[in-house]
């Protein structure tokens, strides 16, 4: 993410502009299991409208908070209890929703549910804060340029709120793509969790990329039946014309 364009531009000028757009593709692929969780949490509420605004509003609030974090990241990387609360908190949603109770088929998810727009704002903005958390503060490690840190957290956020509202809709087509959110959640927590305990353990960001790549492939592996059979039906009044 923002931290391998620094490594690449250390120095602000010519060569760190044209890597904004790299920036943005890095925070689209890189951030698919962020935005997949905070999806899963927006879908918490039952009605569609009330989702969108859970996004627009929480990812406003998490775009301050990431803000805040940046200003205050160099206080921040001295104290490893905040990567550990981080870790908690997401290994406590991993094990919230995997042991929670199974939705009904008239609403399958098994997430948190909310029963008013102001329960889901909070957790969606402090859910994008654990995720920021790794990200924000390797950033501020190598570059005090805070105008650029803060340029990649807006641009993550519009990235964020672009790739949740997609899988809002896609939760519903495929079988096996929350319980995949999920599972890279673990992983970010996990990560997270072993950077407190021992550096030198941590997994690089290259497996962390495979490994979240190829659960996102079985992730969409399979459409729920009702998808499946729109599409069938689709096919066969096609071929029929």
């Amino acid at each position: 993410m923002l931290d391998h364009l620094l490594e690449l531009s250390p120095s602000v000028g010519l060569d760190t502009l044209l890597l904004l757009p790299v920036l943005i593709a890095l925070e689209a692929v890189l951030s698919a299991d962020n935005a997949i969780a905070l999806a899963a949490l927006a879908q918490g509420l039952e009605n569609p409208a009330l989702q969108r605004k859970a996004l627009n509003l929480g990812l406003v609030a998490a775009l301050l908070l990431r803000i805040i974090l940046i200003l205050t990241a160099t206080w921040v990387i001295g104290y490893w209890q905040f990567e550990l609360m981080g870790a908690a908190y997401l290994l406590w949603l991993v094990f919230q929703y995997f042991t929670s109770e199974d939705g009904d088929e008239e609403h399958p998810h098994h997430g948190p549910r909310f029963t008013s727009l102001w329960q889901a704002i909070p957790m969606i903005a402090l859910t994008d804060l654990a995720f920021s958390l790794d990200s924000v503060t390797t950033a501020i490690a190598l570059s005090q340029e805070r105008w650029l840190v803060i340029l990649g957290g807006v641009i993550g956020v519009v990235t964020l709120r672009f790739m949740a509202g997609l899988f809002i809709r896609w939760l519903d087509e495929f079988v096996h793509l929350e319980d995949a959110g999920f599972i890279t959640v673990g992983f970010v927590g996990v990560r997270l969790l072993l950077k407190v305990i021992n550096d030198s353990l941590v997994p690089p960001q290259w497996l962390m990329v495979v490994l979240i790549a190829l659960v996102f492939a079985w992730g969409f592996s399979r459409r729920t039946r009702t998808e499946a059979g729109v599409k069938s039906n689709g096919a066969r009044v096609g071929g029929g014309e």
